[in-house]
Formats: C-alpha cells, sequence, structure tokens
C-alpha cells in the first residue's frame, strides 16, 4: 500500500494545531484567534480526505484547494498569535515550519494535477 505523505503530514498538523489551541485556551486564555486557527488548521486534512474520494479531476483538485486555502488561513492566524505574543519564538518556529510545508506540498500537488493528461 502506497504511503499518502500528505494525508499524514496534514494529519499531523492538525494534532499540531489542537495541542497548541489547549495550551493557548488553558495557560494564555486566548479563545478567539486560537478557535479560528483551530477551524483552519484541522480543516486542511479533513479536505485532503475529502479529496481521496473524488468524483473527477477537477473536484479532487477543487478539494485541494480548498485545503491551500484553509492552510493559508492557519498561517494567518499561527502569525497574528505570535505577532501578538500569545506565541513564543520556539513554538511558532515549529508550528511555522509545519503550515509552511503544508503550504508548499498542496500548491506542488494542484500545479501537477492541473498541468497533467487523463
Amino acid at each position: 500500500m502506497r504511503e499518502n505523505v500528505l494525508k499524514e503530514k496534514s494529519f499531523a498538523f492538525a494534532l499540531d494545531i489542537i495541542r497548541l489551541y489547549k495550551t493557548l485556551c488553558f495557560d494564555k486564555k486566548e479563545y478567539v484567534l486560537s478557535k479560528q486557527m483551530l477551524r483552519s488548521g484541522t480543516s486542511v486534512g479533513a479536505n485532503i480526505r475529502e479529496a481521496e474520494y473524488a468524483q473527477s479531476r477537477a473536484d479532487f483538485i477543487n478539494k485541494l484547494s480548498i485545503a491551500l486555502k484553509e492552510a493559508n488561513e492557519a498561517d494567518y492566524w499561527i502569525e497574528l498569535l505570535y505577532l501578538s505574543e500569545y506565541i513564543d519564538s520556539i513554538s511558532y518556529q515549529q508550528i511555522k515550519i509545519k503550515a509552511t510545508e503544508q503550504l508548499k506540498l498542496l500548491t506542488s500537488i494542484i500545479n501537477r494535477s492541473k498541468q497533467s493528461n487523463y
């Protein structure tokens, strides 16, 4: 069985987002921005899972494009939380690397899917 790197990495990213959300809520008492980060950060993997059973190439690209938008939004909230000093530098760097990786992987797969022939 072929491993799905994107699926695995998006699931690991979602778990990291959940852990960060819990820390922000319990330790920092920050609920609004962290909830936005939680929703977009966990939505990435959900849309990737939906793309696995896409009905067509166009549907596949659409689902991954939604995942890309959600990854970009999560990246926005992560940066905002860092610059507003809710997230320390070490936590920020760790999650930022994973967010950037999601963006690059999704962009690459979407672009290849658009260029490939049926």
